[in-house]
């Protein structure tokens, strides 16, 4: 590498370890390494972050952050447990299948990880204690399930990577996460199942059918956002960043007015909390924006390439080790500047082993929400244990059966690519 890329990797390594925020460190970072080369830092780097976030793409994101907290607070997941619990509750730890279950509905509605271990957790976490299910296997239940919500559209990371990658279509992508999601889940589902054999859990009695019925009208409104959204786009009536707006018109509809949860008085302080998270996810976009810019500059992406392609010449070796360099990234770099600055390094080679570029942002997607489990940035886990009232040392052992599910699910997504191209290819949005 050259002399400027390993400034660009000490300073920013050396600033994480003083605990600097993460996208005040990229951009420092990167304004060092521009001044070290004689350029215009100042202006430069300034240049390349209001560039990276001139995107009528991304103006998508600020609409779902807003439906998602709208759907956080709008009693939707209460609605959503009880479905799911009509649904699954009654096998032995049925309320692990509820926990699993719910968060995947509740992320893929709220297109947040962060919310759903907060909302979801904070109903079933309690409720799983009081069953008498171990309390640092419910949390670590509820930080892992909460990051299926990322895979199963609609994701804000989706259309980061659709704005990193640059000809990625949103609404393939979104169709390429439904099956890897539900993969994710079913695989948590499983250390569920053989955890409740080895303990030896009952079961709870059968729901009527007409409870469930129930339970699934009263959930119906609050699913028919991501049919809305995807059908919408799918069927030509308006574009990915249109239907972002037409779900906070719904959400708004849904938690103001229907299920009248949000009162008027409590629209400002969303407001504000949504302003607030769009303004700290705009500035990570524009920092690393700006580092993923000198990394090509640097020629980085052409030298991690021919790295990569001259370690081997099988593609299953190369996807591997790929796999590991985003799991070792994810453990301390947020999703939002991860997928920013590594996809253009990662693009151009698994493109060169044949690799759909939907497939592999799934891959990086399914990667990198592994990283939201894991401390020393592992939001979804501080978090968890905030709700859970734990501490991260007591989760870590009942976690280690839920990293090791989703490892695996990662590689049957990584190679099997059906799962995320079957439906973009049925659509003919691939």
């Amino acid at each position: 590498m050259s002399p400027t890329v390993w400034l660009l990797v000490i300073s920013f390594v050396l600033m994480l370890f003083v605990d600097v925020p993460i996208a005040v460190a990229i951009a420092i970072a990167t304004f060092l390494c521009v001044f070290a080369t004689g350029g215009d830092a100042i202006y430069t780097v300034a240049l390349k972050m209001a560039n990276g976030i001139d995107s009528f793409t991304l103006l998508a994101i600020p609409f779902f952050i807003l439906s998602g907290l709208l759907m956080g607070q709008g009693g939707i997941a209460r609605r959503l447990i009880d479905f799911a619990a009509a649904c699954v509750g009654r096998f032995p730890g049925g309320l692990t299948y509820v926990n699993t279950m719910t968060c995947m509905l509740f992320g893929s509605i709220s297109g947040s990880a962060a919310a759903a271990v907060s909302s979801v957790g904070g109903f079933m976490i309690p409720e799983m204690n009081r069953k008498g299910y171990p309390r640092d296997f419910n949390v670590a239940l509820t930080v892992t399930s909460a990051t299926t919500g990322l895979i199963i559209p609609p994701s804000n990371i989706m259309i980061v990577y659709a704005v990193a990658a640059g000809s990625v279509s949103i609404i393939g992508l979104f169709l390429a996460g439904i099956i890897p999601g539900i993969v994710m889940g079913l695989f948590l589902m499983a250390v569920c199942f053989l955890r409740a054999r080895a303990d030896k859990w009952e079961k709870s009695p059968p729901v009527p059918l007409a409870v469930l019925g129930n339970t699934f009208v009263r959930a119906v409104p609050s699913l028919l956002l991501v049919i809305i959204v995807i059908g919408g786009i799918l069927g030509g009536i308006f574009t990915a960043t249109e239907a972002a707006a037409i779900a906070v018109l719904y959400s708004f509809i849904l938690a103001v007015i229907f299920y009248r949860e949000v009162r008027i008085a409590d629209l400002p302080g969303i407001l504000l909390k949504g302003a607030i998270t769009t303004a700290v996810v705009m500035l990570l976009i524009g920092a690393s924006s700006g580092m993923s810019w000198l990394l090509t500059t640097e020629n980085v992406p052409q030298q991690v390439s021919a790295s990569l392609l001259a370690l081997s010449e099988n593609p299953i070796v190369i996807l591997l080790a790929i796999n590991l360099l985003l799991l070792a990234v994810g453990t301390f770099m947020d999703m939002t500047p991860a997928v920013l600055i590594f996809t253009p390094i990662f693009l151009p080679v698994v493109t060169e082993l044949g690799m759909s570029e939907l497939q592999f942002g799934i891959v990086m997607i399914a990667n990198l929400c592994i990283g939201l489990c894991t401390p020393p940035v592992g939001t979804c886990l501080f978090l968890g244990c905030g709700v859970g009232k734990t501490t991260i040392a007591k989760v870590t052992p009942p976690l280690l059966p839920f990293f090791i599910a989703m490892i695996l699910a990662l590689l049957v997504i990584t190679y099997v690519p059906a799962l995320s191209l079957w439906l973009p290819e049925l659509f003919g949005k691939d």
